[in-house]
């Protein structure tokens, strides 16, 4: 992706953030002129890659395929001192985007439609060599237990949510009219390094960066040390 490409992607979410009234911590304003005089006290935010992050899963299509986030809190499974077993993220998907299907071993997670568009997450039960299985998947949504089809795709609009749960495989889709949509996530400790497992094999996670234009914000994988 083009630097120039993040930027405003970057401002879109934020901007979106604020239309529906959501606060980011003060790290979310910090240009990258800041962050060189950052000290180590700062570390959970470097170690836990808590911040800004834009995948286009490697394949160079994010307007198609890909989507934004800000981590807000995270713990890290590699690092004893990092103690938290939950994390929150704010993502964002344009109207017509989509994510790529994929699922977790070890996170649980609630994906909360914040606002904005609708989204469709189509849910499939995994097995352990990463097929698809043809078997009814157990959804909770809201407090409501319901048992559908391999392959549905819930619908989730405005304030209400899916719980997601290990091995169960969950994809975004956001219709092509209506707007962005801002999700939120609450979830189990997120390790994005070791437990994401995509049905798609050349899908990757972070994009590679063409340096047309300065940064306006720092990625999480681009924090100074």
């Amino acid at each position: 992706m083009k630097r120039s490409e993040i930027n405003k992607v970057v401002k879109d979410m934020d901007a979106l953030i604020k239309e529906h009234r959501f606060e980011l911590p003060p790290f979310a304003a910090w240009t990258p002129e800041e962050w060189q005089g950052k000290g180590h006290e700062y570390d959970e935010i470097r170690d836990n890659m808590l911040g800004w992050d834009i995948t286009d899963f490697g394949l160079g299509r994010f307007n198609e395929v890909g989507f934004a986030l800000f981590t807000i809190r995270n713990g890290n499974r590699k690092m004893d001192k990092y103690k938290k077993p939950y994390a929150e993220k704010l993502l964002m998907l344009y109207e017509g985007q989509i994510a790529s299907m994929h699922y977790h071993v070890s996170k649980m997670e609630d994906i909360i439609n914040r606002g904005g568009n609708d989204v469709f997450i189509t849910v499939y039960n995994g097995g352990e060599d990463k097929s698809l299985l043809d078997t009814p998947v157990t959804v909770n949504s809201d407090g409501r237990k319901s048992v559908v089809p391999a392959g549905t795709k819930v619908q989730l609009k405005p304030g209400q949510s899916i719980t997601i749960t290990p091995y169960m495989y969950h994809d975004f889709i956001i219709p092509p009219t209506g707007g962005s949509v801002l999700l939120g996530e609450v979830s189990m400790c997120n390790d994005d390094e070791y437990d994401n497992f995509f049905l798609d094999k050349a899908v990757g996670r972070f994009p590679d960066v063409e340096e047309d234009e300065a940064p306006y914000r720092l990625l999480c994988n681009e924090y100074p040390l």
